[in-house]
């Protein structure tokens, strides 16, 4: 059996329906269940930015995470395929009609993102304070609490109804598959099997 951590929200029930196109099988969480048996599967809904730390620890095999969540945890993870969906960037965002001053000696960055924001403002040879937030992250720079913040953007209209506009892009992020170290030794034939099933599917619905 193979354990697969899912994210909460939209991008497990679109992992769902890649499995569901796969397998011809039904694959639904019972109301408020947070673990689903459906052999030779066994999913797990667990919060966005936990999905790697639970294939990190082997409590899954596989997991379903975006690469921005990648990059920010930097584990040492198998990364097997990019599943296409939940797209977003993670990107700068300031004041509207602000523009960020590089020259400056120091610039404060609001964001939960801070390994992805100090390798960004290093690479410019930036002197950054991070300021670590857990949510509403827009709300910084409006009390001038920073002069910048970096977050996920979808679409910007979050941003945009906050006052705020995206000055910068760091990189762009979808959902990728990603697999234990040891799980990818002791059952690499499923996981391979599994693996080509997928990338069949989504490349033919790409």
């Amino acid at each position: 059996m193979l354990t697969v951590a899912l994210p909460k929200g939209r991008i497990a029930e679109e992992t769902l329906e890649i499995f569901e196109t796969i397998f011809n099988t039904r694959f639904v969480f019972e109301d408020r269940k947070l673990i689903l048996d459906a052999s030779p599967f066994r999913f797990l809904l667990v919060r966005n930015q936990d999905v790697p730390v639970y294939v990190q620890h082997q409590a899954a095999d596989l997991g379903v995470v975006g690469l921005d969540v990648l990059e920010e945890k930097e584990l040492g993870l198998v990364h097997l395929l990019d599943l296409k969906i939940g797209k977003c960037r993670v990107c700068v965002g300031m004041r509207q009609g602000e523009q960020l001053d590089y020259s400056m000696p120091e610039i404060t960055i609001a964001t939960k993102m801070e390994n992805i924001a100090k390798k960004h403002f290093s690479n410019k040879a930036v002197a950054a304070k991070i300021i670590k937030l857990y949510g509403s992250i827009e709300l910084a720079p409006l009390v001038g609490m920073c002069d910048a913040v970096v977050d996920v953007v979808e679409t910007g209209a979050t941003m945009k109804q906050n006052g705020l506009e995206v000055v910068e892009t760091i990189m762009h992020s979808s959902a990728h598959l990603i697999a234990n170290q040891n799980s990818f030794i002791e059952k690499k034939s499923e996981i391979l099997e599994l693996y080509y099933r997928i990338n069949s599917a989504i490349g033919t619905n790409a």
